[in-house]
């Protein structure tokens, strides 16, 4: 017998407009953080197309223009702890990217610019010669944010940037890449778990489910009107700070345990777990289609 193929991601597309976040949502293991490598071919994509400005970035690239949107395209990394070099002081770490894509800057210029880049993100210039250890995880994140703007990035992939932060320090990175998207016209795909924040940053939600995407609309429609089961079981447990409204509404349990990506569900992946299963739900995947303006989802419900 041979051996089955797992995919992380399946048949997925969406666009990301210039200027826009687009927050991307679903529990672990739905495919979000392949997604955003795969973007930035840190994965490669076994088939289909990554289209930046009408380029396709899975052809077979010259080295300068891979370069050339290697510098357009930055990553935020979750983990404030591992992704950071422990034995480079900060000033190495926020110039690698530098002395890759700037090779004609003088060492005073390349500090100059680090310089400026820790104090856009709220430190400064005299942390410049420590080491990783020496921070919080807060500023872990700056630092990695620093590092993503060295090069001038258009678009910024932020890989659930906050997941390992504390929550009263969550709310300062959030408002930070908030500031930097005003001020340096930024576009961002923040992928995250937490829907309160997302909700918070982001223009349009994308929800991800075992590799598939259920649904894609604005932040504003997707909290006041979700469609798809899975959306509404995920808003469910998203608590609301007023307690009359928080006792009046419907909290959704899902049962069961999300399928093997291996072995997954025929029909609609989320059938198994799915309140509102019919028959059709297991013989044929839904279709994705637009139910309202701008608000797409997948299920044979609509």
């Amino acid at each position: 017998m041979g051996k089955k193929q797992l995919k992380a991601v399946d048949n997925i597309t969406f666009d990301i407009y210039e200027g826009e976040t687009l927050g991307l949502v679903g529990e672990s293991g739905c495919g979000k953080s392949t997604i955003g490598r795969t973007i930035l071919n840190l994965y490669q994509a076994t088939d289909g197309q990554v289209i930046y400005k009408g380029r396709n970035l899975q052809e077979n690239l010259s080295t300068k223009d891979r370069k050339y949107y290697q510098e357009k395209m930055q990553m935020i990394f979750q983990d404030p702890y591992s992704s950071l070099d422990p034995r480079m002081t900060v000033l190495d770490i926020v110039s690698e990217g530098l002395k890759i894509h700037r090779p004609d800057m003088d060492k005073k210029e390349m500090s100059d610019r680090v310089y400026d880049l820790l104090e856009l993100v709220g430190l400064n210039k005299n942390h410049a010669k420590r080491y990783p250890h020496e921070f919080s995880g807060g500023q872990r994140q700056r630092i990695g944010i620093a590092r993503s703007l060295a090069v001038n990035p258009e678009f910024i992939i932020a890989d659930e940037p906050i997941a390992a932060l504390d929550v009263s320090i969550q709310a300062q990175v959030v408002n930070l890449l908030k500031e930097l998207q005003r001020d340096r016209g930024l576009t961002y795909l923040f992928i995250a778990h937490d829907l309160s924040m997302v909700k918070y940053i982001s223009d349009r939600v994308a929800v991800m489910y075992l590799g598939k995407m259920v649904e894609l609309t604005t932040s504003e429609e997707l909290y006041e009107d979700p469609l798809h089961p899975y959306t509404k079981a995920l808003l469910s447990a998203v608590p609301i700070p007023d307690p009359k409204i928080e006792q009046q509404r419907e909290r959704i349990i899902l049962t069961g345990d999300i399928p093997s990506p291996i072995d997954p569900p025929s029909g609609c992946s989320f059938r198994t777990r799915c309140p509102m299963a019919k028959e059709i739900c297991a013989e044929i995947v839904p279709e994705w289609k637009e139910v309202k303006k701008d608000h797409y989802v997948a299920c044979h419900l609509y």
